[in-house]
């Protein structure tokens, strides 16, 4: 029993990692515009889906992860100039409604070009599984937890020692006065909006390793992280990284404990019990403004 405790843990805590990677994707364009990418996860499946892709061309895993990361964050500035920004006086609701279409899109764009079987990459870090109190670790899974970790840091760098991120910072708490003092808030929105495709890439890029990436699973992770958004502050990037975790962990001793099937019904109990006791998440700041 200690050792299934002992991995239940462990996988909870990968699975939330995934998760949170996603929320923080979500949360980083949202506190600019105010505008929910429900095709996050969709950048996911895109950035794993072109890193395997490049790697089976002969390319060797990092300049391949690299490689992506920046063709993602091309195809991000593309779509936000073209689907965004263009769109950006409508209603909240279209624009949200848009980026739901862009995740069909982008789906359906998948199962064209990749087909139903699933790509995968040999690890990153080794294949020998580490054994922890009876329990295993994949490799690959420490660098989850090290990408999680390093972005945390990196972003933290960004929005709090650089121009740029201050910049973008300056746009989540007021982006009115912000233009008064010559910031460009539209660019703003690009940069954000390309910043999260790059971090979605980077899921992409460690789970293929693990799981391997399917053209299918953009939508359910878009909604897990969108329940890691909710559950940490919908504007807290440290939140959204706590609300994965928890939701990780939940749903992986539900499925040990209970029942596999039960386990995104448990996820989505979760949700409605934040809704209605905690609305404002565990972490939350200031809401998130439109620009």
């Amino acid at each position: 029993m200690p050792e299934q405790i002992v991995q239940f843990t462990i996988t909870g805590i990968l699975t939330g990692s995934i998760y949170a990677l996603v929320a923080i994707g979500l949360v980083t364009f949202y506190n600019v515009t105010g505008i929910l990418n429900l095709a996050q996860g969709d950048f996911v499946m895109l950035g794993g889906m072109i890193f395997v892709s490049i790697y089976k061309l002969g390319l060797p895993l990092l300049p391949a992860a690299v490689l992506s990361i920046i063709l993602i964050a091309i195809i991000g500035i593309f779509i936000e100039r073209t689907a965004i920004y263009t769109a950006r006086n409508s209603p909240i609701i279209i624009l949200i409604s848009i980026t739901v279409g862009l995740g069909i899109f982008l789906h359906g764009l998948a199962l064209i070009i990749w087909g139903t079987s699933p790509q995968s990459t040999s690890s990153f870090i080794g294949s020998e599984p580490i054994r922890i109190y009876g329990a295993v670790l994949p490799p690959q899974g420490i660098l989850v937890i090290i990408s999680l970790l390093l972005l945390l840091l990196v972003l933290y760098i960004f929005f709090e020692k650089t121009i740029l991120g201050t910049s973008l910072k300056a746009c989540m708490i007021n982006p009115e006065a912000s233009q008064l003092v010559g910031i460009n808030v539209r660019n703003m929105s690009m940069l954000s909006f390309t910043i999260s495709a790059a971090i979605g890439a980077i899921g992409g890029i460690i789970v293929a390793p693990i799981s391997g990436i399917t053209y299918d699973m953009g939508l359910m992770l878009s909604v897990k992280g969108f329940m890691a958004m909710v559950i940490g502050g919908m504007t807290n990037v440290f939140g959204a990284v706590v609300g994965g975790l928890i939701l990780g962990l939940f749903e992986s001793f539900t499925a040990g404990m209970i029942s596999t099937i039960y386990s995104d019904a448990i996820s989505f109990v979760i949700l409605i019990l934040f809704l209605f006791l905690l609305p404002n998440g565990l972490f939350a700041k200031s809401k998130g403004k439109r620009v």
